[in-house]
């Protein structure tokens, strides 16, 4: 599976506004997101969803892991994982990450696999 890394434009999230979940179902939309800030040296554990999982990082650096491929992304880059991979990220910066991550489904569905 290829692991696609692209390029947005800069975008600034306000200390306030995170953390952010939204469940597309409860608004009647076919999509769901979160906004994240994620302190240096955290992140997820290793998990997968039945779809693909898209990741825009707004600030800070990240190590992606998609099955067995790594990456680093920083901001205005985005990564998506495919559907059924494995994945993770970790905050390899000094300073809170944030970024939003998208799931094109009404509701986010998640296997844990640590």
């Amino acid at each position: 599976m290829k692991v696609l890394l692209g390029v947005a434009g800069p975008a600034r999230i306000e200390q306030d506004e995170l953390p952010g979940r939204f469940e597309g179902a409860d608004h009647g939309a076919g999509v769901s997101f979160f906004l994240a800030r994620t302190p240096p040296g955290r992140g997820p554990s290793l998990h997968r969803h039945p779809y693909e999982e898209t990741f825009v990082v707004h600030e800070g650096r990240l190590n992606f892991t998609v099955d067995d491929q790594t990456i680093e992304a920083g901001a205005g880059q985005i990564v998506i994982a495919p559907p059924g991979s494995a994945h993770k990220f970790v905050n390899v910066g000094d300073a809170p990450a944030h970024l939003t991550n998208i799931h094109p489904r009404p509701r986010m569905s998640q296997e844990d696999l640590e």
